[in-house]
């Protein structure tokens, strides 16, 4: 079952739930395919990598508007913003924890020879592209920080 499909279905179950916090978190999700999709100019399904970045995306932006939120003491705009990004997270893969990305990370810096903060984009590309979708950029760049460092 593709994605698109799996987020059709979740939306039917939204609806018969009337659960409006999760059809909206479904929808925004549709719309970006369907972005994604027009860019092209075909009616091509995205591909695996694809979708996993339009979905971390999604939730970035729901987690860093809750952020906003908090800190300006609006609980009642965060609390929807957590809940969706904790929905469309259901469709990313698995999260890594901090000892496997950890673990990740020193092999790649042993594998490229990184001496310095010098080598850290190279050592920031190599990682997210073999982690992607399964671990969030900062905690990956604050674990390459720290064993550069």
């Amino acid at each position: 079952m593709s994605l698109q499909e799996k987020i059709m279905a979740a939306m039917k179950d939204a609806m018969k739930e009337k659960n409006q916090e999760a059809l909206a978190a479904l929808r925004a999700v549709k719309s970006e395919i369907l972005l994604a999709q027009t860019e092209t100019g075909s009616k091509e399904s995205l591909t695996q990598e694809q979708e996993i970045k339009i979905l971390s995306k999604l939730v970035k932006q729901r987690k860093d508007s809750a952020a906003i939120f908090s800190e300006q003491n609006r609980q009642d705009l965060a609390g929807p913003e957590l809940v969706q990004a904790e929905i469309i997270s259901q469709f990313l893969p698995a999260q890594l924890s901090e000892a496997e990305i950890e673990k990740v990370v020193s092999e790649t810096i042993a594998k490229v020879g990184a001496q310095g903060m010098k080598d850290m984009g190279k050592v920031m590309g190599i990682v997210n592209q073999q982690l992607a979708g399964q671990a969030d950029g900062k905690t990956i760049s604050t674990i390459v920080k720290a064993k550069l460092a």
